[in-house]
């Protein structure tokens, strides 16, 4: 593969329109733009709208970057900012309202906003973080000073678009393996994606995009917003993510699309099965990472066809476009024959994988690598101040993503987790995605997530968070004997600690969060189940005094440093 560095064009201007000329050719539409329970909003009027908000940021602009924050619930007030952003040439940053504390406040001290917008409950989180904001930095959108503002704005005129080029988001990345970093994205890249988008899954004028991820996520904006405004579709918003809320408001919406990531799907299907649930419009449900198990489920219950989508905020060409004719764990096939699963120490490409009678892979060390794509950084924009993290996603001119995969002798790819999600278990190195599949089809399980304890004797030992079904409770035996009867989970990958959580921990946007799960290991009120032995297949509740006797082993053995 050859190590060149290819034009940026994202940097060099290389986008024709930005998502300002998109608005403004909706400036007299009168179809239908926006929908938030019984309020519905015009093209025409969701476009003057965002003329009212450009006109105030323009008006309250202040030396330094033109970011302004937006931390609320989904909520019109929300796309009236960005749509407003994209027409004064400002930049949105969108703060996750899960957040507190000092993780919130470090958020706010990267992303330099001038300018806030929020709702009663982040005016409130903001304030306890942020308490140099002078109070006509904070706009409350349920204030009377609030109403005043847009009164006296409101027939403000439409601008002209700025160039594409100009910075239009910041999207903090999810922090599910590491704090987070703020994205850059052009107006004229999320043109570009919301086009690419649009074709793909066949938008029309007459689609209703039904919206219950949030609005700081890419897979919202990207993925839903800017194809509805390519198209003049409609997007019906909801607050927030509710499963018992989903078949109501696709019903009541007339939906044809809707979007979702990480474990939404898994709640929606742990919601009592209704006989209403197929009496639905829905064309299309567009996502990542649900298991086959609930593809399936929610395809028999609601009669509507998932596409999986495998990128990254960041960009950088890293399609994996998935097709039902692929085997079933697999992510897809890469959209560019430019992308690679290569060693990310030699940048050499990885061999296909090698699977025994059994489906086990056997040669999993070779076969594991980074997926790259060696001409992908004309889409990746950078990271807003992080030259180190932007250097490390860039090196050799290539585009380095992070994520581990393997593929098949058929090219079908597989994905293997985040590069954090490597084992090492007597000798042998693994990662924790194929043994988080295996473990998904325990029909008792709902949720599950894989990491690497470490191990009193050298190396790391499985641990598996299990969230199970409602209603039922773990049975050790049960559950040894599922693990004896799946063929492909090697010796290796048997997990040795168990963890029952009553809810993995997520992100903002459902994405799994192992962090806290690797720092706590058994130091948890949670029930933890193990195997004490590692050669044993007799589970125990591990107790107080098994926890301090296991803490004891590792400093016995000069090891004491593994659990800090």
């Amino acid at each position: 593969m050859a190590e060149r560095a290819p034009e940026n064009a994202a940097v060099t201007g290389g986008f024709a329109t930005g998502m300002a000329e998109l608005l403004l050719a909706r400036a007299q539409d009168e179809g239908t733009a926006l929908l938030f329970g019984s309020q519905r909003w015009s093209w025409r009027e969701f476009v003057q709208a965002a003329a009212v908000r450009a006109e105030i940021a323009l008006d309250q602009r202040s030396p330094g970057p033109f970011h302004i924050g937006l931390l609320m619930d989904n909520r019109p007030e929300y796309l009236c900012w960005l749509a407003g952003a994209a027409l004064s040439g400002a930049t949105v940053v969108g703060i996750n309202p899960t957040r507190r504390g000092a993780e919130l406040a470090g958020d706010i001290a990267h992303a330099d906003c001038q300018l806030y917008v929020t709702d009663p409950a982040g005016a409130a989180t903001l304030a306890e973080v942020a308490t140099e904001l002078a109070a006509d930095r904070v706009h409350n959108v349920e204030s009377p000073r609030y109403a005043q503002l847009l009164a006296a704005h409101e027939c403000a005129a439409l601008p002209a678009p700025p160039d594409p080029a100009t910075l239009l988001m910041l999207l903090f990345t999810s922090g599910s393996t590491s704090a987070p970093k703020l994205v850059k994205c052009s107006t004229g890249r999320l043109a570009y994606l919301g086009s690419r988008a649009a074709e793909r899954y066949e938008f029309s004028a007459e689609d209703i995009c039904y919206c219950a991820m949030p609005l700081f996520h890419g897979n919202a904006t990207m993925g839903v917003w800017a194809p509805a405004v390519t198209v003049g579709a409609a997007m019906a918003l909801a607050p927030r993510f509710s499963a018992r809320a989903f078949l109501p408001d696709i019903q009541r919406y007339e939906a044809t699309f809707f979007n979702y990531v990480g474990k939404s799907l898994s709640y929606i299907l742990a919601t009592p099965e209704r006989p209403d649930e197929s009496d639905n419009r829905l064309r299309l449900g567009y996502g990542t990472e649900a298991s086959w198990k609930d593809i399936e489920s929610f395809t028999r219950r609601f009669g509507c066809p998932l596409v999986e989508g495998f990128g990254m905020s960041e960009g950088g060409g890293l399609q994996i476009r998935w097709s039902s004719e692929g085997p079933r764990d697999s992510i897809g096939k890469p959209a560019f024959p430019t992308i690679h699963i290569v060693d990310p120490e030699t940048g050499a490409e990885c061999p296909p994988a090698i699977f025994d009678a059994d489906g086990h892979l056997t040669n999993a060390e070779q076969a594991i690598g980074e997926l790259v794509n060696t001409e992908g950084l004309a889409l990746f924009e950078g990271y807003y101040r992080n030259p180190e993290a932007e250097a490390e996603r860039t090196r050799r001119g290539w585009f380095w993503s992070g994520d581990l995969a393997y593929r098949d002798a058929d090219g079908w790819y597989f994905f293997a987790g985040r590069a954090s999600d490597r084992l090492r278990v007597d000798s042998e190195n693994f990662t924790a995605a194929p043994v988080e599949r295996i473990l998904f089809r325990y029909p008792m399980v709902r949720g599950a997530a894989v990491y690497a304890a470490p191990d009193p004797e050298g190396g790391d030992a499985v641990m598996a968070a299990l969230e199970l079904v409602e209603g039922h409770t773990f049975d050790p035996a049960d559950f040894e004997a599922f693990l004896g009867a799946q063929p492909d989970l090697g010796p290796k990958w048997v997990p040795r600690l168990v963890r029952i959580v009553e809810q993995i921990p997520l992100t903002g946007s459902n994405k799994v969060r192992k962090t806290p799960l690797r720092q706590q290991r058994w130091a948890t009120t949670d029930p933890v189940w193990w195997r004490s032995d590692a050669r044993s297949h007799a589970w125990t509740r591990m107790t107080d005094a098994d926890k301090a006797d296991h803490d004891a082993q590792f400093v016995a053995r000069g090891r004491e440093a593994a659990l800090r």
